[in-house]
């Protein structure tokens, strides 16, 4: 096939000519760097292959002295520039999430518990997403897509890959901070906050970026392609079977999940960028347990059980047929429900500043840290930032007992040491001390 192409010889090599052999050797050098680059493309992601290869089979047709059709070529260019990551107006996010409709979160019935851990971390993300344990088919997915219908929007800097904030050094990209110390002036755009999803067969290439392969081709130069962690930067990471996923993914967002920052060695590039995330997982516990590092970095823990009433289990088989059927008219009927809830967690991500928390309260929760043993503070914490979402919520700007409890299992149920003896769910055992210590009586 190649001396078809190419129109020579490997025998030509023998050829007692230099200029024959200096030739041929010059094409297959030219030949096998085309392969390489194509492979590497094609293995790598698919769309880069048109990217890639084109300039390269451009360069290697100019070498062999044919006409490259440059029409080809520019029709190629422009597709590599339009899938590059860009803000869209919200007119765009409209059109595109309608393409794709997401069952509306008001319309999922039961799991209570996920839905208001939900909430707390959209009121405020500070408090370090949710880790989603339940039966296979009990809506952990679905409920997690349907918050995109939440999220607010955003203020980022347009055309940056790294969704940075024009306002908060901490949150930008080398590149806009640089521009942002040098007092140039930034576009701007508002768009909602992304939900981006990690596959459990991701490579820590496509999470954390690499090189920019389609620059070093064309151009020569090493530039960094982000990756999955730049993408989720102020907003959702969505792990789903999180308690599959690889070790040296885990390690990485371990991480990042850590420092908010996410830094990248490899291939002579060193860059350094913010990844702060809300970090969600789901799982089935009868497919493994999830290793405690990772476990300790989730702010809440909801636990999902099958629906068991013949009527509610009806109810929701119903609600999905009508949903496939025909999705447009099913949000339809729920976007008075959708729109009350946005209202009210708007409302809550405004009051949130003002919420204050008792020190009487803040002494309670961190006996009842110390009582159920809880290694670190961070437990201690999160209750304490999730009782203030809780008052937000109720419209309230002081934390009272009844924030507390409807939080403190979400918080702590997950941080407690595994007992193989033991008799009751480690959620009882949180109710329990929270009882004793709060005074409350035991039902």
């Amino acid at each position: 096939r190649l001396e078809k192409c190419y129109n020579f010889r490997f025998t030509g090599c023998e050829a007692s000519n230099n200029r024959v052999t200096e030739r041929v050797t010059k094409n297959l050098i030219h030949v096998i760097v085309f392969a390489s680059s194509c492979l590497y493309s094609f293995v790598r992601n698919r769309e880069m292959f048109t990217m890639t290869s084109r300039p390269v089979y451009t360069n290697l047709n100019v070498c062999l002295g044919r006409e490259v059709n440059t029409r080809r070529v520019s029709r190629s260019a422009r597709v590599s520039r339009s899938s590059r990551p860009r803000a869209v107006s919200s007119e765009q996010e409209v059109e595109e999430s309608s393409a794709r409709p997401v069952y509306p979160f008001t319309a999922i019935i039961g799991q209570e518990e996920m839905k208001f851990a939900a909430l707390m971390n959209i009121i405020d993300p500070n408090i370090g997403g949710i880790m989603v344990m339940g039966d296979r088919g009990t809506g952990k997915s679905t409920t997690v897509r349907s918050l995109t219908d939440l999220l607010p929007y955003i203020e980022i800097v347009k055309d940056d890959a790294f969704m940075s904030s024009p306002t908060d050094p901490n949150l930008m990209s080398p590149d806009v901070l640089a521009a942002y110390r040098a007092k140039e002036p930034l576009e701007t755009a508002f768009v909602p906050i992304n939900m981006v999803d990690l596959p459990l067969g991701a490579t820590e290439d496509r999470v954390c970026g690499t090189i920019d392969i389609e620059k070093a081709l064309t151009e020569g130069t090493k530039a960094f392609e982000p990756g999955l962690l730049a993408k989720a930067n102020r907003g959702i990471l969505y792990v789903d079977e999180v308690n599959l996923l690889d070790d040296h993914l885990v390690d990485v967002l371990l991480d990042s999940a850590a420092s908010g920052w996410n830094t990248v060695e490899r291939e002579g590039i060193s860059i350094c960028h913010p990844a702060r995330f809300i970090l969600i997982g789901s799982g089935n516990p009868e497919e493994g347990e999830l290793r405690p590092q990772l476990l300790d970095r989730f702010g809440m823990h909801a636990q999902i059980k099958t629906v068991k009433l013949p009527e509610e289990r009806v109810k929701v088989v119903e609600e999905r047929t009508a949903f496939d059927t025909d999705p447009k008219k099913f949000r339809a009927t729920y976007k008075a429900k959708q729109d009350e809830v946005i209202d009210q967690v708007t409302r809550a991500r405004a009051l949130l500043p003002e919420v204050e928390v008792p020190m009487d309260i803040r002494l309670k929760i961190s006996q009842v840290c110390a009582e159920l043993d809880v290694d670190g503070l961070r437990g201690d914490l999160v209750t304490t930032r999730a009782s203030r979402a809780a008052a937000a919520f109720r419209g309230s700007k002081i934390v009272t007992d009844e924030d507390v409890y409807s939080v403190i299992s979400l918080c702590l149920r997950h941080r407690l040491r595994k007992d193989p003896m033991a008799t009751i769910d480690e959620g009882s055992r949180v109710t329990e001390v929270f009882s004793s210590v709060f005074g409350y009586d035991i039902e």
